[in-house]
C-alpha cells in the first residue's frame, strides 16, 4: 500500500547563500561542507546545532550556497545559530526583492511569470535540463524533438541589460527589434551587481531566432512610453560561467 504524507507545515526552509556561507556552515556541523565532499546539485541530512536538516546544496541567487530544510521546532535556533555563526562574516539577512534582482542577473527562469505551460523547454532554454536519453522518455518528448529538428527556434526566451541605468522595468513592457515590436519582457529589475537593470523576455521571428540575430540587430524595451536601448544575450550576464557557484 502506497501512503502520501503532506509534510509541508511540518518544515520551515532557511537559505545560507554568498561567498562565505561555507564558512559559515561549517562552524556548526561536523560535516564535510567542501565542494569535493558536498558537490553542488547534492542533497543530504546533516547535523547542524541541535537539529537534524536536510541540506541542498542549490541557489537562486547565483551564489554559492545551501538550502536547509529543518524541522519548524527547531527552526528559530537554527536561524540564531547561523547568524551567530555569520557575524565575523557580516551576514545579513535578505527579503524577496534582493533575491528577485540577484536570480535576474543569473537569468535563473520564475515559473509563473518567465515559464509557463505556454512555453516549450527549448524555447525557455531550458533544453539541458530536457534528458532525451531518459528510459522510458518523458511526457513531450516527442513534441520537442520536432522543434529540435524544425531548425532555428521562432521564440527563444532572452535576457537583457539596459544601457541607460535609470528606468525600472517590472514585466509586460515591449521589446522591440530595429524598430518593430518583436516580444515582450516577463520579469525586470534592477542589477545592483552589474549596475543597471535587467530584463527577461520572449521575442519571436518567422526566420528563427539566432545568435546572428541578437548580434546584428538593434533592441530596445519600451518603458513608460519611452524606449531604451537594449543589449540581448542568451546567457546570464553575471557569472555566466558558474565559478561562483560550483567552488
Amino acid at each position: 500500500m502506497l501512503v502520501i504524507t503532506d509534510v509541508t507545515s511540518a518544515y520551515a526552509v532557511i537559505t545560507v547563500m554568498g561567498p562565505k556561507s561555507r564558512e559559515t556552515l561549517s562552524k556548526l556541523t561536523g560535516e564535510d561542507m567542501s565542494h569535493e565532499a558536498f558537490p553542488f546539485a547534492s542533497s543530504r541530512e546533516i547535523e547542524l546545532g541541535y537539529a537534524i536538516v536536510r541540506a541542498s546544496r542549490i541557489t537562486y541567487v547565483g551564489e554559492l550556497g545551501w538550502e536547509l530544510y529543518i524541522p519548524t521546532e527547531y527552526a528559530p535556533s537554527v536561524y540564531d545559530l547561523v547568524f551567530e555563526a555569520g557575524e565575523e562574516f557580516a551576514i545579513r539577512p535578505y527579503g524577496y526583492h534582493t533575491l528577485n534582482s540577484l536570480r535576474m542577473e543569473k537569468c535563473y527562469r520564475h515559473w509563473g511569470h518567465d515559464i509557463t505551460d505556454a512555453d516549450t523547454a527549448l524555447e525557455a532554454g531550458l533544453g539541458f535540463a530536457s534528458d532525451f536519453e531518459k528510459e522510458g522518455g518523458f511526457i513531450g518528448k516527442e513534441a520537442l524533438l520536432a522543434q529540435k529538428a524544425h531548425g532555428p527556434l521562432k521564440k527563444r526566451f532572452i535576457a537583457f541589460l539596459f544601457e541607460n541605468p535609470e528606468p525600472l522595468c517590472y514585466h509586460e513592457e515591449p521589446i522591440y527589434a530595429d524598430g518593430s515590436i518583436v516580444g515582450r519582457t516577463t520579469a525586470g529589475m534592477f542589477g545592483h551587481t552589474v549596475g543597471a537593470t535587467v530584463a527577461m523576455g520572449y521575442v519571436e521571428l518567422d526566420s528563427g531566432v539566432t545568435k546572428e540575430w541578437l548580434d546584428n540587430t538593434d533592441f530596445e524595451i519600451e518603458v513608460e512610453c519611452e524606449r531604451y536601448k537594449v543589449t540581448p544575450s542568451l546567457r546570464s550576464f553575471y557569472d555566466p560561467a558558474m565559478q561562483s557557484i560550483k567552488c
